[in-house]
């Protein structure tokens, strides 16, 4: 949320509608139809149940394309039955790797009393946040506004569940529920959700209708009113002010930013955006340059160190669960690993006793080349966090299976260097390998030299990558998103220039030419390719990220054709997503079908803002092309940005990249 907005909820009284969802009105009533439906629920054969998601190609969509939910994708279909027959529409949003979707839907989705439920009385809509951000986007937004108007106390994320009026407007949500009453501790069941939120709508529907309307407005405000910004003078100081606020918030003995002294399980995220900013002041002449190159050689030492890496395959996970980068929540993102490998490839120029960077760059073309490239080029978007029903299920080992894979001196060497010797680390039986110290500081206690130690290991660590590879894998999403290739061609370009890997750039020019061959459709990107389709307009990112990979490639390689291109792609951006007015970019191009608000936002979070990569994007153009409008797009738009950077620089880091070209 935008925290200049805040004050538009922090007074608002709690909403009506709900008292009428959680009231202590007497629902012995509800309770006796459930036990009967439960009853003729066990008493019935399952039924072969296919609905509307079927004809998708999104992989989380096809997921629940045989729930006994009468799923809808968001479209006009549904928005339309919704208002016919004036019903409440459920809208769910998930992803592919996220743990918590799979669970709901185990507990909730595929039971056939509450799908009879939520087909008697919503209209149920079904939506992936990673093909539709906007809608994601207005919907979180929702949820954040609703939660500080209750105040509950709940945070965001996903599943997200949301109620909504046949028009759309939000007014009751949340993230996860169990099933039902009692399945877990603190939290109602989603069948008691549902009927009281059925019962609200049918018993006091004008007081629903006004808690939506006032959410709604909020919501408007909060999103469009990010462009309403008076102009103002670009400051120097914006990024001194944004290294004292991420130096607040670091953690200075295991790096990272946001963590609590008293809740060590408080999950740390890697925020690239934040080592970005911190390596640009690294590499100048500043009173800051010792403080930026503190946080982000600590933060990119222990994020190598901890198990959020995975020492075993290659790449890193989405986030740790700890504050000690200790244990990952195991999903691994495409955009993570993109925008890491441009960071750690960057660090070596600026670390070059490094090592362990070098091999990081090394061990992610690897992953990506193995597990994340489709035949034809393109880049899938994420591993799934489970496997068989268990989360890290396919990356955990036992003691035992370590032992039985390796010689006894392997093994030797391996417990030892990733703390397979102390207590398991992972619900207290298996292993989420980490290294105890550096790898310098382990050869020179093991008295053998770094390059030594890390053939050893890569040795061992290929034998146990077969072991692993025996076992049922999570699943993988298999869309090819624009907007992410942009950024991991981003990382294949900055680290094979950096590193002199030629093959590097290769497979980043490879993606690049199958986005451009594919998802770039009568003079339009498309967000999505998947089993052979090229869907739904492209956003703000997908032309901001694509564009950003195709520079890093002229920057890289100096053909003259991977300029041309993003120049080109960037005329179309300016037209269609370019907000005269205040400058800057909406998220939405001009003609996208109207949802509740026309977003455009600044926030760089676990990827970078669209706004925040077009400035630098422009900023290269105009430079390469002696194109001095692009500039002055910039400084329109830094200038429409002003009040935000003023007050909350750390929220959009990679958005003061720029700033000291338009400041003495």
């Amino acid at each position: 949320m935008n925290p200049s907005r805040t004050s538009l909820v922090s007074v608002a009284t709690a909403l009506a509608v709900v008292f009428l969802v959680f009231g202590t009105g007497d629902f012995a009533h509800s309770q006796e139809s459930t036990e009967t439906d439960v009853k003729q629920a066990a008493e019935s054969p399952q039924a072969d149940h296919t609905n509307r998601l079927a004809e998708e190609t999104s992989p989380y969509l096809l997921l629940h394309a045989h729930n006994p939910v009468d799923w809808y994708p968001w479209g006009e279909e549904a928005l339309k039955k919704a208002k016919d027959e004036n019903k409440v529409i459920f809208l769910s949003i998930g992803y592919s790797s996220c743990h918590w979707c799979h669970v709901m839907e185990r507990e909730s989705f595929l039971d056939e009393q509450i799908a009879k439920f939520l087909n008697d009385n919503f209209v149920c809509i079904k939506v992936d946040r990673e093909e539709r951000p906007d809608i994601d986007s207005i919907y979180m937004t929702s949820l954040t506004v609703f939660n500080q108007l209750t105040r509950n106390g709940r945070g965001g994320g996903w599943p997200l569940t949301m109620f909504m009026t046949p028009e759309g407007k939000p007014f009751f949500g949340g993230t996860y529920f169990p099933a039902r009453d009692g399945d877990r501790e603190g939290s109602p069941g989603f069948l008691t959700v549902a009927e009281r939120v059925s019962q609200a709508w049918n018993r006091s529907r004008d007081r629903v209708q006004k808690d939506a309307d006032m959410l709604t407005k909020l919501v408007r405000n909060e999103l469009d009113g990010r462009r309403d910004q008076a102009a103002g003078e670009i400051k120097a100081s914006w990024i001194d002010d944004c290294v004292k606020g991420l130096k607040d918030r670091f953690d200075p003995q295991h790096g990272g930013f946001g963590f609590s002294e008293k809740d060590a399980q408080r999950p740390k995220f890697p925020e690239p955006s934040n080592l970005v900013l911190l390596m640009q002041v690294a590499n100048s002449d500043t009173d800051n340059q010792d403080i930026a190159k503190n946080m982000l050689e600590t933060s990119l030492d222990q994020m190598f160190q901890g198990g959020i890496y995975d020492h075993v395959g290659g790449g890193f996970h989405r986030y740790s669960v700890d504050r000690f980068w200790h244990i990952p929540h195991f999903e691994k993102m495409l955009y993570d690993n993109g925008q890491l490998m441009s960071v750690y490839a960057g660090a070596t120029e600026l670390f070059p006793e490094k090592a362990e960077y070098r091999q990081a760059c090394e061990e992610i073309y690897q992953f990506l080349k193995r597990e994340m490239t489709d035949a034809q080029g393109g880049f899938f978007s994420a591993l799934d966090a489970e496997s068989e029903g268990e989360e890290g299920k396919f990356y955990r080992w036992e003691k035992s299976e370590l032992e039985a894979a390796l010689t006894s001196e392997e093994f030797q060497l391996y417990e030892s260097v990733y703390r397979i010797d102390e207590a398991p680390n992972f619900e207290e039986k298996y292993y989420a390998p980490q290294l105890k110290q550096s790898l310098q500081q382990i050869a020179e206690a093991q008295s053998i030299s770094l390059a030594d130690l890390q053939s050893q290991l890569r040795s061992i660590n290929a034998k146990l990558l077969k072991q692993r590879d025996l076992r049922v894998r999570p699943l993988r999403d298999e869309k090819i998103l624009t907007s992410w290739n942009g950024l991991m061609i981003r990382g294949l370009a900055d680290a094979g220039r950096i590193l002199k890997k030629q093959e590097y750039i290769d497979t980043a020019a490879a993606a690049a030419n199958f986005i451009l061959n594919n998802s770039y459709v009568d003079g339009r990107l498309k967000r999505t390719y998947t089993a052979g389709q090229a869907r739904l307009n492209g956003y703000l990112d997908d032309y901001a990220f694509l564009i950003d990979g195709l520079l890093a490639l002229h920057e890289a390689t100096g053909e003259a054709n991977w300029l041309s291109q993003a120049d080109e792609l960037q005329k179309i951006q300016n037209e269609l997503y370019w907000d005269d007015q205040a400058g800057g970019y909406f998220f939405t191009s001009a003609d996208h079908e109207s949802l509740l608000a026309r977003a455009k936002n600044p926030n760089d979070g676990a990827v970078p803002s669209g706004n925040s990569l077009s400035m630098t994007n422009l900023m290269y153009l105009s430079a390469a092309l002696k194109n001095d409008d692009y500039k002055a797009m910039v400084k329109k738009s830094l200038q429409g940005a002003s009040s935000l950077l003023s007050d909350f620089p750390t929220i959009a880091p990679r958005l003061l990249v720029p700033v000291n070209e338009f400041v003495d």
